[in-house]
């Protein structure tokens, strides 16, 4: 059994959201649960949790703890967690993190490195 919780974030659930009608480009930095709705291009650089929303087109490399993936990335990532690619999700890049879960249906193409987890001390 998976942890998957695509349906069941809120927007409340989120510190910030790039809105639908946002085209962003340059590097995105945060610490606190992001969900982009709108295009963005450059480089994701987080400790925190990164959502991708259904109609959301990312074209970037992303270093994050955790990602959701409901709409389009184009680039690699790197997780400290998680990578999650819902159903509708759609990924074209290379995949390195502890846990990778893919929904029956979603588009992976890529490689895909399942890494150790770090451990705080």
């Amino acid at each position: 059994m998976t942890d998957v919780h695509n349906d069941m974030l809120d927007d409340e659930d989120f510190d910030t959201i790039l809105s639908s009608d946002i085209d962003f480009s340059g590097t995105l930095t945060f610490d606190k649960p992001f969900l982009i709705r709108g295009r963005m291009s450059g480089q994701i650089i987080s400790s925190g949790l990164l959502v991708i929303d259904e109609h959301a087109v990312v074209e970037a490399d992303i270093s994050t703890s955790k990602v959701i993936i409901r709409g389009e990335v184009k680039g690699n990532i790197t997780a400290t967690e998680k990578v999650e690619i819902s159903v509708m999700g759609k990924l074209f890049g290379n995949v390195n993190a502890p846990e990778v879960f893919m929904e029956t249906g979603c588009v992976f193409n890529g490689q895909c490195t399942m890494i150790n987890k770090t451990v705080s001390e």
